[in-house]
């Protein structure tokens, strides 16, 4: 068989949390950004973009050709990774100043995000494994774009909705806990980290409105603007907490073996550490700044190996 169709048989096999791939890679870039790493920080971009358009195009192709299959994927909480991958990579094009690139992904996103949405919702268990906290991050990480683009370029109407989306995601992170089957914490296979990553992220999408107020300083009144500061970071801490909680439990559960879903253990990682670093500038702590360089290198860490772990994958699959 030939190195191009093994490679794509061995992408075939994989659920869609490989998009959790696109959004650990993208998320580490956003990081390496903010931590003045410009040159690693675009390494990873071109790497998010080159998984994302390999998504995307599975993506298509399965909705054209394998429609069956197409739908029972959509159903899972995986799914909303599609939403997810693209908001992450729209907000680190916007960093590089590309705002068209970046509005044509938050339209994108914004198609996708209800109808997944609504698919992975009807078709919820009563214990989930740690994927269904994605129906928050991918409602946050719109919120999260359409703040960044409003402070960039935006009208005022987008950071409006981006608060909308801030609280609703709040809101589906509720729901989602419900549904969460907490024995997850010890035996999950990575994504059971995704219940710290949708708090961080929701911690950034109310860093990002706090920052879109300063560039825009009539967005919000006074107490408007102190509830965001007050709830960005209760969110905050709750994610570090969670952080804690999951590094115990890989302490005292290890789980060695590489799994796609460790990809969803990369990106929790690296939010944490974007959402420290935001909230340090945004809202004025600059002792977070430390906490998040630390936090970022040792998403990085984990970056490198998961994707060591994902190379021998597809090699042990060739040779098979």
């Amino acid at each position: 068989m030939p190195a191009f169709s093994q490679l794509r048989a061995w992408w075939a096999e994989h659920p869609p949390a490989a998009g959790a791939a696109v959004m650990a890679t993208g998320i580490v870039s956003v990081g390496l950004y903010m931590t003045d790493h410009e040159t690693l920080s675009r390494v990873a971009l071109v790497l998010a973009c080159v998984a994302w358009v390999g998504l995307a195009a599975d993506f298509v192709l399965r909705l054209l050709r394998e429609r069956p299959r197409w739908v029972g994927e959509a159903y899972t909480p995986a799914g909303l990774t599609a939403v997810a991958a693209t908001t992450v990579l729209g907000t680190r094009l916007s960093a590089l100043g590309w705002q068209v690139a970046a509005e044509a992904l938050l339209a994108l996103s914004a198609v996708l995000w209800p109808v997944l949405l609504w698919c992975v919702v009807r078709h919820w268990k009563h214990r989930m494994p740690g994927g269904v906290f994605l129906v928050c991050v991918a409602t946050q990480g719109l919120a999260v774009l359409a703040a960044t683009l409003a402070a960039a370029v935006g009208p005022e109407w987008l950071a409006h909705a981006a608060l909308v989306l801030f609280w609703l995601g709040l809101a589906l992170y509720g729901v989602a806990y419900a549904h969460f089957d907490i024995r997850e914490v010890a035996r999950g296979a990575g994504d059971q980290w995704v219940a710290g990553g949708a708090l961080a992220i929701s911690a950034l999408a109310g860093a990002k409105l706090v920052a879109a107020h300063h560039v825009k300083p009539y967005l919000w009144n006074d107490d408007d603007q102190s509830v965001l500061r007050t709830v960005t970071v209760a969110v905050l801490i709750l994610a570090v907490a969670w952080y804690c909680v999951l590094v115990v439990s890989e302490l005292i559960w290890q789980r060695p073996r590489y799994d796609v879903r460790r990809w969803a253990t990369v990106f929790p990682m690296g939010m944490t550490a974007v959402a420290a670093l935001t909230v340090s500038s945004a809202l004025g702590h600059p002792w977070l700044r430390g906490w998040g360089d630390a936090l970022l290198w040792i998403a990085v860490a984990a970056w490198l190996t998961a994707a060591v772990g994902a190379a021998r994958s597809a090699a042990a699959f060739e040779r098979a």
